[in-house]
């Protein structure tokens, strides 16, 4: 650990056990992800078990496209955030204030464009999604509300990004466990008490992630002294700009084109029944959940390589992604253990109506799911790692192979199998994509290793 000028702790990951660092930083964001989850899994409890079921579906089947305006958000910010660990990592505190003042220009500008484009096309995309007439009204509403509540989503997960890239990985949980009480407050408030049905349940989450960012903001301006930025740090340099969207771009295209892939099984999925549509539903978010740890080591990974790769301590991210990789698999196990024995529990969470095509159809999702994790888990240590490292082609081709091999197998496999044809595509792009990540990392280092030689 060190302090900045202000005495507050950041994590200096560039000495030390690797793995050690990596935990430490890995549990606070383990648990913050957790609770970010809870937005929307506690949307759709709410929405389950107080309006019914095809409520959940509506909410449901305009789930990706709330994923990928989240993904696109954390995609960008966590790409600016790379130039700003690896400014931290060289010791250089006046790279990190220009660093935070950039990204923040650009997340304005690109929250203002991603907006617009959004909500203008939004009927497009809900038609492309065949979305039915029987759920349209509520997923338009739902959707639509999210859309105009990006500027919260983008600002908390700056914030975030920051925090992480100088080690910190607790401010944000503080908030985000904040954030996730609001939002089951304000839903419970809006749907029982207000009668404002699935908007309301919208509306929550975007007040919660708002009020969220605002305290973060507050919080990180009193106790960082190295993030009080000056009037020079403003000024706006277009090499610089550039070095933070080749970095975010891709990392955003990377998540956008992750959620086309999602949003294709959803769209084949949307031809089913409304009972199907929420079975997949509540089964996905349960897995969302079951993936946190994944997705928690693969961001420690982001933060620990741009730190050693900024310090130029390339041996140190050659070791830490093995350990990681090892810890990793680890968890992975017990995920699939414990998705196995208590999915079924689990998903009686998300309705209290006795519905068993909805039961057995998210119990025909989760056992053929389940057991690929273990490739899923490697894609986030590799990925993350390469982008620590400012390579962020490997990490977009990855993501465009994941497109294809799940948009392909989804329309394929559904035309014969129907339901279980979706459920396949999920692992075979895992799969795929694992193959292609780990064996371009080794490459990488490879060659990074020939180079000093």
């Amino acid at each position: 650990m060190a302090k900045d000028k202000g005495g507050h702790m950041v994590k200096n990951m560039t000495a030390g056990s690797p793995i050690r660092l990596i935990l430490s930083f890995t549990v606070p964001l383990l648990i913050g992800n957790v609770f970010q989850q809870f937005y929307n899994i506690a949307d759709i409890i709410i929405v389950g078990r107080t309006i019914g079921v095809h409520a959940l579906a509506a909410v449901g089947a305009s789930g990706p496209l709330f994923m990928a305006l989240l993904g696109l958000t954390i995609g960008l910010t966590s790409g600016f955030s790379v130039v700003t660990g690896q400014r931290f990592g060289a010791n250089d505190d006046e790279g990190v204030r220009r660093s935070v003042a950039m990204s923040a220009m650009l997340a304005v500008g690109l929250t203002v464009l991603l907006t617009t484009i959004a909500a203008w096309q939004m009927p497009l995309l809900m038609e492309l999604m065949n979305i039915s007439d029987e759920l349209y009204a509520d997923s338009y509403s739902y959707i639509i509300i999210i859309t105009y509540g990006i500027v919260a989503m983008m600002m908390y997960n700056l914030l975030a990004c920051i925090c992480r890239a100088l080690g910190d990985s607790r401010t944000p949980l503080y908030f985000l466990i904040l954030s996730s009480v609001l939002n089951v407050v304000l839903a419970l408030v809006f749907i029982m008490q207000f009668g404002w049905g699935v908007p309301g349940s919208a509306i929550a989450l975007v007040i919660a992630q708002g009020v969220s960012a605002l305290l973060c903001f507050c919080y990180m301006r009193r106790r960082f002294p190295m993030l009080r930025l000056r009037r020079g740090d403003w000024a706006f340099d277009r090499e610089f700009a550039w070095q933070h969207l080749r970095l975010g771009l891709p990392m955003a295209m990377q998540f956008m084109i992750i959620s086309l892939g999602i949003l294709a099984i959803q769209s084949v999925c949307n031809t089913f029944g409304p009972e199907t549509i929420a079975g997949f539903v509540s089964a996905t978010r349960i897995e969302q959940l079951a993936l946190q740890p994944m997705i928690s080591f693969g961001i420690a990974m982001a933060v620990y390589s741009a730190q050693n790769y900024g310090a130029q301590k390339y041996d140190r991210i050659r070791k830490g992604v093995r350990q990681c990789s090892l810890v990793s698999l680890c968890f992975c196990l017990f995920a699939i253990g414990a998705m196995l024995f208590y999915g079924q529990e689990l998903i009686s969470v998300f309705t209290t109506e006795h519905d068993d095509l909805l039961l057995q159809q998210a119990m025909l999702y989760l056992p053929t799911s389940v057991p690929f994790y273990i490739f899923l888990g490697q894609i986030f240590v590799y990925r993350n790692a390469l982008q620590g490292m400012g390579i962020s082609s490997v990490p977009l081709i990855s993501s465009i192979i994941e497109l294809v091999f799940r948009g392909l197998s989804a329309f394929v496999l559904a035309g014969m199998w129907g339901f279980f044809g979706i459920c396949c595509a999920s692992p075979i792009c895992w799969v795929a994509a694992c193959l292609f990540t780990a064996g371009s990392y080794f490459y990488v280092q490879h060659t990074m290793r020939n180079l000093r030689r």
